[in-house]
């Protein structure tokens, strides 16, 4: 290949990384922020072991 399409390869395969890695940190800060509220809950509620299997239940 000429370099000049090397070059817009790369540029393509930087900026997939930088995505993923934007990605990957929100999806962090996300579960985290879920972490954090399901934990406080527990602290101050009655919510048991169940709450995990009813927080999956609804998404199915």
């Amino acid at each position: 290949m000429e370099q000049r399409f090397l070059e817009i390869i790369q540029f393509i395969k930087e900026s997939q990384s930088k995505a993923i890695k934007a990605v990957n940190t929100e999806l962090m800060n996300l579960y985290w922020r879920i972490g954090k509220y399901i934990s406080a809950w527990i602290e101050i509620s009655e919510w048991g072991q169940s709450v995990v299997k009813e927080l999956i239940a609804l998404f199915h």
